[in-house]
């Protein structure tokens, strides 16, 4: 029995199976490359579903977690440690907001977005107790908690969970009119990705971010952006609400502000929204920890310069002409996507996006399937053209059954 499949039947009698990974075990790292038990190296055009925006092993994120592990990595927030101060500010300054709400992962900070925005329905904008809506899209993909759950469309996270937490409306991703008609006195938010990663990279009709914008200002209701995918410089803009010039109430941030070394999650607002909490009320014993401080300034730091959102515009106008090509061809039925990022829609005839992943895996190019038939490519955003481009030669041959 080979090193993989010993470390995969170790893996498969002592773990839940709440995961069906491709059959590589990694055991190293760097850049855009990956190195598995067996010495093989793979191409990653995953990037951890964006938390590995800068790459594996980036040096600056590796020195930064390195010197803060050296004086103190956690206090709880009982205490002020002498990072947090700097932390918030330039998140803030960062996403143009004015404080800073910070969690661990994900989940966590879309848990926090949901209580901030029905505590400011109730205290600010004078929903009756125990009223408060909000508006969600179908398809999404927020997290797994139960009370995120209750607003999936996706059978497979929601089966055998219930019940179900009531107070969500799902409207139809990208239809103005359905958000309008949802949109009632008692709505205290809406809240969508500006892209919707985990449904295969959709991304809405021109205009739509824009309109949500305008209705949510003209109703009282807080536009939450989650960006915990787009954010952050996938895609060649720090966050994607960019693109339409949209700026929300509220910024859910995760994944790549942890720069790939440690979870680090925020949500972001204005001082009217997050100054409804009080001591007590919410927090996280992790939360705002030194270590995840430390990491996500040197984030911040690097995306001020602005280098990794020009290198995922300018590589990703080369990834979207190359892919673009492969339609209509009987192999991609479509592609989507903006910056170096992107969802192909694969032509039933050359198998599941799972099928497609696993001879993609033989040829050195780990990407990753969703709802079937659909690859998402997601490279670090320091791949070099040349490795992308080797990558995209080896979707190719797949494609054409080589």
């Amino acid at each position: 029995m080979s090193a993989t499949e010993r470390a995969i039947a170790s893996a498969e009698a002592h773990s839940a199976h709440n995961y069906h990974p491709l059959p590589i075990v990694v055991a190293s790292a760097d850049g855009a490359w990956m190195t598995d038990v067996e010495g093989r190296r793979f191409l990653d055009m995953l990037a951890g579903y964006s938390a590995i925006n800068f790459g594996h092993g980036n040096q600056r994120l590796i020195d930064a977690a390195k010197a803060q592990l050296e004086r103190v990595t956690l206090t709880s927030r009982a205490f002020h440690h002498d990072r947090f101060a700097d932390f918030c500010t330039q998140l803030a300054e960062l996403c143009g907001m004015e404080m800073v709400l910070p969690m661990n992962t994900g989940a966590e900070a879309v848990e926090t977005a949901v209580k901030t925005a029905r505590k400011w329905g109730y205290q600010v904008k004078g929903v009756p107790p125990g009223q408060a809506k909000i508006v969600v899209a179908a398809n999404n993909f927020h997290g797994r908690t139960t009370t995120i759950i209750s607003f999936s469309t996706d059978a497979e996270a929601r089966a055998d969970f219930g019940p179900y937490t009531p107070g969500f409306e799902i409207v139809p991703y990208g239809d103005l009119t359905a958000l309008e008609h949802a949109v009632s006195a008692n709505t205290v938010a809406v809240l969508l990705e500006p892209i919707q990663g985990e449904a295969g990279v959709l991304v809405p009709p021109p205009g739509y971010l824009a309109g949500v914008r305008e209705l949510t200002r003209e109703r009282n209701v807080l536009f939450i952006a989650d960006e915990i995918q787009s954010g952050l410089g996938r895609t060649g803009r720090t966050f994607a609400c960019e693109h339409e010039g949209v700026v929300p109430d509220m910024y859910i941030l995760g994944k790549a502000l942890g720069g790939g070394v440690v979870p680090v999650s925020a949500v972001v607002s204005s001082s009217e929204v997050l100054g409804v909490y009080r001591p007590g009320e919410h927090g996280s014993t992790f939360g705002g920890n030194p270590l995840a401080c430390a990491v996500a300034l040197e984030v911040i730091a690097m995306l001020r310069s602005g280098e990794f959102q020009q290198r995922a515009t300018e590589l990703g106008d080369h990834l979207h002409h190359e892919l673009g090509l492969l339609v209509g061809g009987g192999s991609v039925d479509a592609v989507r996507g903006r910056g170096l990022w992107a969802g192909i829609d694969i032509a039933p005839s050359r198998g599941t996006g799972r099928e497609v992943s696993e001879k993609l895996m033989d040829r050195g190019v780990l990407v990753k399937d969703t709802h079937g038939s659909t690859i998402r490519i997601a490279p670090p955003l320091v791949i070099s053209k040349e490795d992308l481009d080797w990558g995209l030669d080896q979707l190719r041959a797949v494609l054409a059954g080589e």
